[in-house]
């Protein structure tokens, strides 16, 4: 059994062969080629919660299961909010492969996802990316949109500006590309082709309207109670995707609240993204459409993107 901790994962890591991967995953699943049950939360120390997350795939002969555990408090101990593991086990024999940092791992499954939702729904000239919120998971999502798309400059807001400043400047430096930070989100998005909102925000942290031909990856907001975009987006929206229709008007406040109000229904989504990925629906199909993923994620996504450094270790074994 091998452990792969977030250094060698990261050495690991071709965000272009994992949202390809991650592509395939999520089209296996809207084919109802996996078994990916709704997650299990437990709660524990008040805030706290413990999630549990099995998957498996006969067709991708993989099975595995994802722990995560969200402490909310924990940046005030200097310690991540979202810790967790995936555990990868042989399909043949159910023995187990791999234990890997779950962290890392989720942050690059995050992104792999919203890259993969970045390349059939943006616009394939969108150049100005703006993310709202600055925390670890931001990062992939970066390096996912950056991975599909040529972009030039990128806008940052953020509730800590200090955050936001600071992940301008390595995005910079890894990527080469224009930062602006602003203090108000709207003000962020005015000029953007795509949108990113990763924040662990309860209330909606923009109240601007999306542009014609916007793209936006919603990835905050994994329980009832937390709203990140206002009800109003579900409205502008052409086309609202998601992962999974089951867990996403389950599990997220950005769809069930709109929902409770009466803004949507379950036809005004459009689809899963793996209909998309397949060819059975269209992705983007002109240059003025609005189009919003929101992302809740999927444990059988964890487990392919386990598989694949699992894999990648091996073969860097040779």
């Amino acid at each position: 059994m091998r452990y792969l901790d977030e250094q060698t994962q990261s050495e690991l890591l071709n965000m272009n062969e994992v949202i390809e991967e991650v592509g395939q995953a999520l089209k296996a699943f809207s084919e109802g080629k996996t078994e990916t049950p709704l997650r299990h939360v437990l709660p524990f120390n008040k805030h706290n919660r413990y999630l549990v997350m099995p998957a498996l795939s006969d067709e991708l002969k993989i099975v595995g299961l994802k722990t995560v555990s969200f402490a909310p408090d924990n940046p005030n101990k200097g310690k991540a909010t979202i810790t967790g593991s995936v555990l990868l086990s042989d399909y043949e024999t159910g023995e187990t492969l791999a234990v890997l940092d779950g962290g890392y791992l989720t942050k690059i499954r995050t992104g792999a996802i919203s890259g993969v939702a970045t390349k059939y729904l943006s616009r394939e000239d969108a150049k100005v990316l703006t993310v709202i919120g600055a925390g670890v998971q931001a990062e992939g999502l970066i390096e996912a949109v950056m991975a599909v798309r040529n972009i030039e400059e990128v806008h940052f807001s953020s509730r800590t500006k200090e955050k936001a400043e600071k992940l301008a400047e390595a995005t910079e430096q890894k990527f080469g590309v224009k930062t602006k930070t602003y203090d108000q989100a709207d003000e962020a998005m005015e000029a953007a082709d795509i949108i990113v909102t990763a924040t662990n925000a309860s209330e909606p942290v923009y109240s601007h309207t999306l542009h014609p031909g916007v793209h936006l990856n919603a990835v905050g907001s994994f329980k009832p109670d937390m709203q990140e975009l206002p009800s109003e987006s579900m409205m502008i929206a052409n086309k609202i995707v998601v992962e999974s229709t089951e867990a996403a008007m389950e599990e997220t406040g950005d769809l069930k609240v709109p929902q409770e109000e009466g803004i949507l229904t379950d036809n005004m989504l459009y689809g899963e993204l793996g209909d998309i990925v397949s060819g059975k629906k269209a992705g983007r199909e002109n240059e003025k459409e609005v189009t919003l993923f929101k992302s809740v994620g999927l444990a059988i996504v964890d487990i392919v993107v386990a598989q694949y450094f699992y894999k990648k270790a091996l073969e860097s074994d040779n």
